[in-house]
């Protein structure tokens, strides 16, 4: 049971933050040691290794509420992680990197999950220029809109963590069925350098073309288009180093691969419905669905990201029944999975508080990812909506304003739909330089809290602001000793509210 006074209500006054119960917590108020580890599980074709990483060049810390202000510990380097003495038992805030997390837990492993070997190389860039060699294509299909996407190329790797879309400078001709060029570049899109390919290491790349096929039409009567995964090749073992200038050869002679079909019924009006709670001034954007590949099985939950095998976009705005049959193509082992992912975003446009005058389009969203056989059961509805009445010390955050607090209390009510099993809270700060938003910190807090003063820091002075509070519907998550790697587990749904820019004096 929530036990939170009501958003506003104590905000600035101090209240204390819930007992927070985590299975395998201890609540003897004797036991005063957390330990912190980081454990780093690398997932291949054959089999999934493990690193005990060394935490001491950015060493966690703890923040203890006491009232109105936070007591930091620093803790120190321990066998196999970090460790804190004199943590009393409650709720406490661990800090890592850039993010917080809520828990009482006396063991926390704040390792993650990531694709390919152990012992890979990265080099200094994401981005190379290619050499591209393709023959057999499907004939091409030029790009032609949101809902006449046309055809794309993409890579992705069994043995590394790479992945990344393909542009092709060159014209490439309607129809044309084998690309030759070396106006071209790849964009690794992992969040990571482009990683060193070792041929006695077995490194490989699957380069794949979408091609756009037909969804039938829309309700006014325009065709609609999708893209889908039709052709692939995995080339050979190879040797490259990326360095920013030498080309990437990617080689070979594009083959038809199995096709499956599927029904898909998504109501797009459940989710329109929910833009008011998103915020009070926000419009239904972009609704989009994706068909993902999971490297190597969901043993461990959806690891990494290797592209798509469908992708389809449709109107902004768009709020009918989408009921079709639409197909994908899987060149992958039969040993991954498919992943299926239906996200709504949503917008509003606010005048930057700057004086400049300009506007900028603040979003959030909802969306569910799950595997595909059980996402496509039935019809595809939200699983959790925003959480309801954000306020800031106890005003409504869509109010744009100067909050005169260092730490002020960010409040919510719990989602009308769904059972939260965490909610995110994060800060973006805007940067006038280069006109967008920057994600500042984050915090993650059970889904039993509904309220949470923000630790020093967490906020710029001078600076303009604004927040995104999501509800994550996460039945395996397990915020307290696994926050990052349990958070790769399926099914999962999240749904955003927004607030307005607010300023730091």
């Amino acid at each position: 049971m929530n036990t939170d006074p009501p958003p506003g209500e104590g905000a600035g006054t101090g209240t204390p933050l819930p007992e927070v119960h985590e299975p395998g917590a201890s609540d003897s108020p004797t036991d005063d040691v957390v330990l912190v580890t980081q454990t780093t599980r690398f997932h291949t074709s054959v089999g999934v290794a493990e690193r005990q990483d060394d935490l001491s060049a950015d060493p966690p810390e703890i923040f203890i509420p006491t009232g109105t202000t936070f007591s930091v510990v620093s803790g120190s380097a321990a066998p196999g992680g970090w460790r804190f003495a004199g943590i009393p038992s409650g709720a406490y805030f661990l800090r890592t990197g850039n993010t917080f997390i809520v828990t009482s837990a006396r063991e926390v492993d704040i390792g993650r999950h990531r694709l390919g070997r152990p012992d890979t190389v990265f080099s200094n860039t994401i981005v190379s220029p290619l050499q591209l060699n393709l023959v057999n294509m499907a004939p091409w299909v030029p790009y032609g809109g949101l809902t006449q996407p046309g055809s794309s190329l993409q890579v992705a790797s069994a043995q590394l963590d790479v992945y990344g879309a393909v542009d092709v400078f060159d014209q490439v001709l309607d129809g044309q069925t084998h690309l030759l060029s070396n106006n071209a570049e790849l964009w690794t899109s992992t969040g990571y350098m482009l990683p060193v390919f070792e041929a006695d290491k077995g490194d490989r790349l699957y380069v794949s073309q979408h091609d756009q096929l037909d969804a039938g039409t829309l309700p006014d009567g325009t065709p609609l288009g999708y893209s889908a995964l039709v052709r692939s090749v995995e080339m050979g073992a190879f040797d490259f180093v990326p360095d920013g200038f030498t080309p990437m050869p990617l080689t070979g002679v594009m083959r038809p691969v199995p096709m499956t079909e599927f029904p898909i019924e998504w109501r797009l009006p459940s989710f329109t419905h929910y833009a008011g709670v998103v915020h009070p001034l926000a419009t239904a954007s972009l609704p989009s669905f994706y068909v993902m590949p999971a490297a190597h099985g969901l043993s461990d939950g959806w690891v990494g990201y290797s592209g798509e095998a469908l992708s389809l976009l449709l109107p902004r705005g768009s709020s009918f029944n989408f009921t079709r049959r639409l197909s994908y193509g899987n060149p992958f082992p039969a040993s991954w999975a498919m992943v299926g992912g239906a996200q709504y975003t949503f917008r509003v446009v606010e005048e930057v508080p700057d004086g400049s005058g300009s506007l900028f389009s603040l979003s959030g969203s909802m969306y569910t990812y799950e595997q595909l056989d059980s996402l496509i059961a039935g019809p595809i509805l939200p699983r959790v909506s925003p959480p309801r009445e954000l306020t800031i010390d106890g005003v409504p955050a869509s109010t744009s304003r100067e909050v005169g607090s260092a730490s002020p209390v960010i409040a919510w009510l719990p989602p009308s739909v769904g059972t939260p099993s965490a909610y995110r809270v994060a800060i973006y700060r805007f940067d006038t330089r280069f006109r967008a938003g920057v994600l500042h910190q984050n915090l993650y807090v059970p889904g039993s809290m509904t309220q949470v003063r923000l630790p020093p820091g967490t906020l710029e002075p001078d600076a303009i602001h604004y927040l995104r509070v999501t509800a994550v519907d996460a039945p395996h998550y397990d915020l307290a000793h696994h926050p990052f790697s349990s958070l790769d587990r399926l099914p999962q749904a999240r749904a955003d509210a927004i607030s307005s820019f607010f300023t730091t004096p």
